[in-house]
Order: C-alpha cells, then structure tokens, then sequence
C-alpha cells in the first residue's frame, strides 16, 4: 500500500541535506510545518514554510521546550486513515494528517562527549522530537518518518516513482530505523546519568551501538556477525581508517583489537606487538621501529605466519619493507608515511589500518561479555604496575635491567590468555606460554617454544638463560617457578597472594633468584 505525502513536518538539529529535501518536497506540492531554524534554513531557501505555532495555534512556550506538544501534532501523526472513527474525531476536532516527519534529534551524545556540563547536558535532552518520531513510527500504515539524512533520496526518489507516496515497505524500514534511533538515544541518556550518581552498575543495563559493518561470517563459516560501534572515541579498529586490504573478518577485527591494546601499552620506546588467536607470539621495544619489529618476530617466527601487526609509532618505508616479506593478515599503526603507504599497496590482500593515535592503557571504559541468558560486565583491565609498587620477596634483589624487563613482561603478560607465562630478555620477549589449565604447563610451554625459536635461529644459547618471568597470577606451587629456574630466568615477577608463597619464596631463594610481588593479577580468559 502507498500513502501520498500532502503534510510534512520537518525539525532537524543536523541540516545536513535539509534544503534539497525541503525543495523536493514543495515540487511534489508537499505543504511544510517547521520549527526554529530548520524553518529559517527552509524560509532562507526560497521554499514556503508554516510554523509549527501557527498550524497549532499555541504559541512556542518554556524556552522552546514546549512547541511540538499539542493534539494538533500528535493527533495529526496517530489518526490512523483506515479507521472511520479516527477520522471522525480528527474532523471535530480540527486535526489534518501529518504524512511525513523528518527529525533528528538535539545533540545529547555530542554535548555530553564534549564534556559539557550536567546542566548543558540535561538541556540538550530532546523531548519533542523523540515523541513525534515514535508517534509517526507506530503509524507507519500511513506516516513516513525520516531520522537520517541518508535516507531523504530513498524517500524523494519513492515518491518521485509513486505520485508522491511511499511504499509500505519503505515506511516499514524507516519505522525500525525510527525506534532503534530513540531507543539508543534513550539509551545515551540513560547510562549519561547512571555515571553523574556514580552508579557503575544501574539496576537496568542498556546498551546502544551501531552497526559498522556486515562480516561475511563469524568464527566460522557457519555463523552470521557484524561489527557495531559505540561511539567511543577510543583509538584503534572501531576507529582506523582501512586504507588497501581486503574486507576484516571476525577473527581479523578480535585479533587486530588485542594487537593494538597490547602494543599501546608501551610509549617510551618503539614497540612492536605480533598477535595470532589473540595472543601474541612476539612483542618487543626497540631503538627504532624496525629494530623492534626483528626483536618481536624472532621470539615465534613460525607462529607470526598469517598474524596481525601492531606498532606504537608511524609506519615507515624501512619496517614496512620487512613486514612485507612476511605473510600478515593485518597492520595497525597509529599512522603510516607515504613510502610505507606505497611498499604495502603491493600487498593487495593486506589489510593496513591507521588509528590516528594510540589507545590510553589506563583509559576507563566498561567490557561486557555474553552467558546464555545474560551478560557480564567489568571495568577493563586498565591496572598498570609501576615501578616503586613492586614488592620485592627475595634475599636477592633484582638488578635494574632486570627490573626493566620485569614490567615489560607483566605488561605483555596482561595481554596472554590464562595461564600465562611469559619470558622476557632485553626488552623483548623470548618464550610466551599461554591458555593452558596448568601454570606449570605454561611455564614448560614457553620455555620449550623459546627453546625451538632458537635452534631454528641456528642459536647455541637458550634464550631463556638469563631471563626474566612474569606470571599473570600467583604460583599456587613452587614447580611453575621451578621450571622457570631450570629454564634460566634470573627473576621473576607475580601478584603473590598463594597460600604457599613461603614455599615459592624459599624456592626462589634456594635458586638465588630475584622475585617481585605486584599485589595485581591479571587474569584474561
């Protein structure tokens, strides 16, 4: 069924778009009710206009916060034209059909994103606009209702192609579009002022995004994803610009995610994070980038094939040359130069992403998770170690390189499934041992990977002699520890907290090796 459009009303805070739109419609004879400046940038143009006001014949009261609130309005979107009585009572009470509402509403998410203050904020609340979007929503049988500029060449192109009316599809789409919109603005609102009462967690969770992008598959081919946004400015893949690559996958966006956390936690040096199943399989400073770049590749060559690189400074033509000679999946950097821009075009299927600045490792921000039935919501990870927090448990006391290397591994280690085990030699990682059910068998793990590395590396030495060890949790043995000292660490770091820390205290004592307690876990399931 198509419904001709005789009646619009049209009050936009974006006017993106809004005079072309406007123009259109007086071609299909369309009479416009505006209000404010939408009706001013109306007027400007040429195209008549009638104010709200003057169709209600109430006049715009409270500072603008009463002007679409009348039965004139209301009853004009909600009489349903199929319906005798409807009309009826439209008739005796001087009540004409709206057919066509375009809104869109006042900028609560961007007041409030620009730090405003609450009573800016609570102004910037729309009330008017979402009322008539949902009125006109649920009378999609015969009211079109427009949220988006996006939309308004669908709506003028149906209306060009049906004599000035839109199809019920059409106004049935526009409709779920409508109340997805109010839905999340309601929801901006909502979570807006559970933070101003320092509610972290509000009896009722609402959770608003919105979709970026269709993925031809989840984890596998047989299951349907898509990645959605929530409009928080937080540098990396919900903000990179992809610039050549074939389209990401699931896997490719969780994989390049954990990537770029992990290679924002280093600022001081040049950093270079090497991630496959979401885990890494090399990270490393540098003196430069691509000096971090072979550090990070050469603790799991084998592991890095078809991985996803991360790095913490501007892409340049000499890193990139030699990401180039490896099969990656994804780079993400905060920027890329020209030369480096032009060394991976010639990678087609590479996908290269810039972020325009790093994301803040001990920024706040809320993850939530899905149980059947339910959610699970958590501060982020954003703890962070510092240097005069360590605890030291030892008779021996860690040197200062190795303290360095300490807190690069307990970093890196924030960043590897549990149980995670990571060993660390002169900035950079050399043995990383993760997911397992047994922090022993991490340990074991790690160990024999850094061990393999090496002899492939033609390498007579362990990389795990004289090392450091971090542990994402305490040592709940002392034989986790122990396969760390056969390895050859020198030290180790870990949160402490174990019923038997005596025992791993005097087994590390017994080895003459140095350990630290953090007081933190970093537990990452």
């Amino acid at each position: 069924m198509t419904a001709r459009i005789a009646r619009a009303l049209i009050s936009v805070s974006d006017k993106t778009g809004l005079v072309e739109f406007a123009k259109s419609l007086h071609a299909q004879g369309v009479e416009i009710l505006s209000t404010g400046g939408s009706a001013k940038a109306i007027e400007a143009a040429g195209v008549p206009v009638k104010e709200v006001a003057d169709h209600t014949g109430f006049p715009e009261i409270m500072d603008g916060r009463v002007k679409t609130l009348h039965p004139k309005i209301h009853g004009g979107l909600l009489g349903r034209r199929s319906l005798s009585s409807h009309m009826q009572a439209m008739e005796d009470n001087d009540i004409s059909p709206i057919d066509l509402v375009c809104v869109n509403l006042y900028p609560f998410e961007e007041t409030v994103a620009k730090g405003a203050d609450f009573d800016t904020c609570i102004e910037n609340i729309d009330i008017g606009g979402p009322s008539m979007i949902r009125s006109a929503a649920k009378n999609h049988e015969s009211v079109t209702v427009v949220v988006d500029p996006s939309d308004y060449d669908r709506v003028v192109a149906e209306m060009n192609d049906n004599g000035g009316a839109t199809t019920a599809e059409t106004r049935r789409v526009l409709a779920a579009k409508a109340f997805a919109r109010t839905g999340a603005y309601d929801s901006a609102i909502s979570s807006w002022f559970a933070g101003e009462l320092g509610e972290t967690f509000p009896q009722r969770l609402n959770v608003s995004a919105e979709l970026k992008q269709t993925l031809r598959y989840g984890e596998n081919p047989h299951q349907q994803a898509a990645f959605y946004i929530n409009g928080k400015n937080r540098p990396g893949v919900a903000t990179a610009t992809q610039l050549q690559g074939k389209e990401l996958s699931f896997n490719n966006l969780n994989d390049t995610d954990a990537a770029f956390e992990l290679v924002s936690e280093f600022d001081e040096k040049p950093a270079v994070a090497i991630i496959k199943h979401a885990n890494p399989c090399g990270v490393a400073e540098g003196d430069s980038l691509i000096d971090a770049y072979h550090k990070a590749l050469s603790c799991d060559p084998v592991s890095a094939f078809g991985g996803i690189i991360a790095v913490n400074r501007t892409l340049d033509k000499q890193t990139a040359e030699e990401i180039a000679k490896l099969f990656a999946e994804v780079v993400i950097c905060p920027d890329a130069d020209d030369a480096a821009k032009e060394v991976l075009a010639a990678k087609k299927n590479l996908r290269l992403l810039v972020t325009g600045g790093m994301a803040d490792p001990e920024g706040e921000d809320m993850t939530l998770r899905s149980l059947a039935g339910g959610y699970l919501l958590q501060n982020r990870d954003a703890g962070r170690v510092k240097r005069e927090e360590l605890k030291v448990v030892t008779k021996r006391k860690p040197s200062e390189a190795e303290l360095d290397d300490l807190l690069f591994a307990f970093r890196v280690g924030k960043h590897v499934k549990s149980n995670a085990i990571v060993y660390v030699k002169d900035g950079k990682a050399v043995g990383i041992g993760a997911g397992q059910m047994s922090r022993v068998d991490s340990s074991r793990i790690a160990a024999w990977k850094a061990e393999e590395a090496g002899k492939n590396a033609g390498e007579s030495d362990l990389r795990t002699q004289g090392s450091v060890v971090s542990s994402d949790a305490f040592f709940p043995f002392a034989d986790g520890l122990l396969a760390a000292v056969k390895a050859g660490a020198t030290a180790v770091i870990q949160p402490g907290g174990s019923m038997r820390d005596e025992e791993v205290i005097a087994a590390a004592d017994e080895n003459d090796i140095a350990m630290v307690f953090t007081g933190m876990r970093h537990f990452r399931h």
